[in-house]
């Protein structure tokens, strides 16, 4: 089936490019094209349309066309020497135009291309739009330098008490150094993976399980730092380590619940306890004040009486207790004579009985 002439331009190109990359394997090239925006793609075919047609027009349409007109005239063997001739410089014409285009590059903000200069490092381009001369120059690998964040497992991990747990981490990373990143390592990603694994389960295996329960954030800022430290060697900065879930036997669980639940319940005995003792040193305080202090007994059994008989619908019954009390009691109850007589008149204050 016949290819119209764009469909043949970029696969001619994908070939190219992937003839071109070298030693990049190919899941990058794969991924490498598809990070291709629109933008560079119209700018490759728009140069390779105005190199091909110009190209194919002077050196090999004379020979399709001699072919055409001329076919009664020549030999079977000039007819196909001339027709061979044509094809040939119409696949060198279309390879001129395949790497006049791809000397062109248009990267997003979030990209960096890292570049070899006959097989050594010279920094990296990007953003925009930028031209990398063919033959001397080749592409060694095109960065993403945005944050990404994936998760870590360690499975059926004996912590330090020996209990089995599951745990999952959330590890937040960005490429600082992309020169570094496609040159130390073959890849940058596998082994900030791996270094992540082997952090999380020595860290699980040098703490207990309620460390790994209660202290998460702690926990976090060690893996962080230790895979910190190991993916600094090759341009990686990890931002952020989450322990995001922990899993424990539900048996054990369960046990963790009850001895929890008793210290609690002791926690709170021993602050009833000590809440009891600083009350009972105040009120022996208090005794020795009133029994050193005279008249003080008195004036408290007066400010006891008053508080009684702030309630309402209450009956108060005094019985002597000393002098005071005697007072307080003959006072009362001739208070209650007097107003048991009503035909008596009651003395004002200042006046004679």
């Amino acid at each position: 089936m016949a290819q119209n002439p764009g469909q043949m331009f970029s696969t001619l190109s994908g070939v190219l490019e992937a003839s071109q990359a070298g030693g990049t394997s190919y899941r990058e090239v794969r991924s490498m094209r598809h990070r291709a925006n629109p933008v560079q793609t119209f700018i490759r075919n728009f140069v390779r349309l105005i190199v091909f047609v110009p190209l194919w027009l002077l050196f090999a349409l004379p020979d399709f066309r001699a072919v055409w007109i001329g076919a009664a005239g020549f030999e079977g063997s000039a007819l196909i020497g001339r027709l061979f001739l044509g094809f040939t410089k119409t696949i060198v014409i279309l390879w001129i135009a395949n790497i006049l285009a791809r000397i062109f590059f248009v990267l997003p903000e979030w990209e960096r291309m890292v570049l070899l200069r006959l097989g050594k490092s010279v920094g990296t381009r990007g953003p925009g739009l930028f031209i990398v001369p063919p033959f001397l120059y080749s592409v060694a690998r095109i960065i993403d330098i945005r944050i990404t964040t994936y998760e870590v497992k360690a499975t059926k991990t004996l912590t330090k008490d020996n209990i089995p747990v599951d745990v999952i981490a959330a590890v937040e990373l960005e490429v600082e150094d992309p020169e570094r990143a496609a040159i130390d390592v073959r890849d940058y990603w596998k082994t900030t993976e791996w270094a992540s694994m082997e952090a999380l389960k020595s860290t699980i295996g040098g703490n207990d399980l309620r460390q790994l329960l209660s202290e998460t954030e702690n926990i976090g800022s060690m893996l962080k730092a230790e895979i910190d430290s190991a993916a600094r060697d090759y341009g990686v900065n990890v931002r952020a380590v989450r322990i995001t879930d922990v899993t424990a036997p539900p048996s054990l669980v369960e046990e963790l619940a009850v001895i929890a639940r008793a210290e609690r319940s002791a926690q709170a005995k021993r602050i009833q306890a000590a809440a009891e003792k600083d009350v009972a040193l105040a009120l022996a305080d208090a005794s020795s004040t009133l029994v050193d202090q005279e008249g003080t007994m008195e004036l408290r059994q007066i400010q006891a009486l008053l508080e009684m008989s702030k309630e309402e619908s209450s009956m108060i019954i005094i019985y002597p207790m000393d002098n005071l009390g005697g007072q307080i009691a003959a006072a009362t109850a001739g208070s209650q004579t007097r107003l048991s007589q009503p035909g008596k008149k009651v003395p004002q204050s200042g006046e004679k009985v």
